[in-house]
């Protein structure tokens, strides 16, 4: 504790009890969504088996209809063991940095300013992707994988060909490390046809695999996390000042204030997600180059025009809305029952 009472929040104690209590919280919050967060991958990647509910909100509802059909409850949650490696790293990286990054640039209430909180928010976001977002990928990989997608060497040794295949974290993540590894030689010298540049990138150094999307999740995590973070502190510092005895933070509260900084930046920065998910799975399409940003975002507006950024959109807010709500208010309710 400081002089005026108030707790360290660069000491030890401090820093490894939030932790715990973030990532705690995220792997809550992961599993009360984890069947819409599987169908709403498979909507903003075009998952061929799933595009014909894509665009309505009945659609998220047959779509998990039709994975229970196919495969039980476990197709809900393929992907999700993944989820849970990356999300406890994730989530306490993420909410220990927001800690640590508020108290540098807000060390005092008259020091808090909306700005800041953006400030604080969109740093522990882009602080925890870097850190975590090769389990991402590989979470993402596992969720896109159905009969039409699975590539052949993910869906060998399957017993039938009519059967879903269900991919393991180790044999996803080695398929991302080893694509286009078996494609033809490039050009030799004398070929007028140049070599991508990406292609040589990706042989010499094949973890950058697992980096496919990095820069535009970056992108999106910047209005992502700074935009639920600013509304999160703006609303709490609004509705729940720390001076007041009548208006004391309770789990429904942090429920509710959640559930609002989850839709709001969710609407910012949903354009940014649903070109990151494209890029992600662009090694089972091009697997020999690296998908840049600008192209993908071409591609989705000569498909779909500006209804293909949003493609998923009424999935993501059944999402993230109770996925933001839990995860801030576990994340309240673990640092009060650990005593930080």
């Amino acid at each position: 504790m400081r002089s005026d009472g108030s707790p360290n929040k660069q000491s030890l104690h401090y820093v490894v009890r939030s932790g715990i209590a973030g990532g705690v919280a995220g792997c809550v919050a992961k599993t009360v969504v984890a069947p819409l967060d599987r169908v709403k991958i498979l909507f903003q990647a075009s998952n061929p088996d799933f595009q014909k509910y894509a665009g309505t909100w009945s659609g998220a509802f047959r779509a998990m209809a039709q994975l229970y059909h196919e495969n039980g409850i476990r197709s809900l949650f393929q992907g999700h063991s993944a989820t849970l490696l990356r999300i406890f790293p994730y989530a306490a990286i993420k909410y220990i940095a927001y800690d640590q990054v508020e108290y540098l640039l807000m060390p005092t209430r008259e020091s808090q300013t909306n700005l800041r909180r953006f400030s604080a928010g969109a740093i522990s976001g882009m602080i925890s992707v870097f850190f975590t977002y090769p389990l991402e990928l590989i979470r993402v990989r596992m969720a896109f994988d159905t009969r039409s997608s699975a590539p052949p060497e993910l869906s060998r040794g399957t017993s039938t060909s009519s059967q879903p295949t269900r991919v393991s974290f180790l044999r996803a993540a080695s398929y991302i490390y080893h694509e286009g590894s078996s494609l033809p030689p490039p050009p030799s010298p004398s070929s007028p046809l140049p070599v991508p540049p990406t292609r040589t990138l990706f042989a010499r150094f094949p973890i950058l695999k697992l980096y496919r999307g990095f820069s535009v999740t970056i992108l999106g995590m910047i209005p992502y996390a700074g935009t639920s973070f600013l509304t999160w502190g703006h609303l709490r510092a609004r509705l729940l000042p720390p001076d007041s005895d009548a208006h004391r933070p309770t789990p429904g509260a942090d429920l509710a204030i959640g559930a609002v900084s989850g839709t709001v930046a969710q609407t910012v920065s949903y354009p940014f997600e649903v070109v990151r998910r494209r890029m992600q799975v662009g090694g089972l399409t091009r697997p020999d180059r690296w998908l840049g940003w600008g192209e993908t975002v071409r591609a989705i507006w000569e498909a779909q025009g500006w209804r293909g950024f949003y493609v998923g959109l009424s999935i993501g807010y059944l999402k993230i809305v109770p996925m933001t709500a839990v995860s801030f208010a576990v994340w309240q309710w673990g640092k009060r029952a650990l005593g930080v």
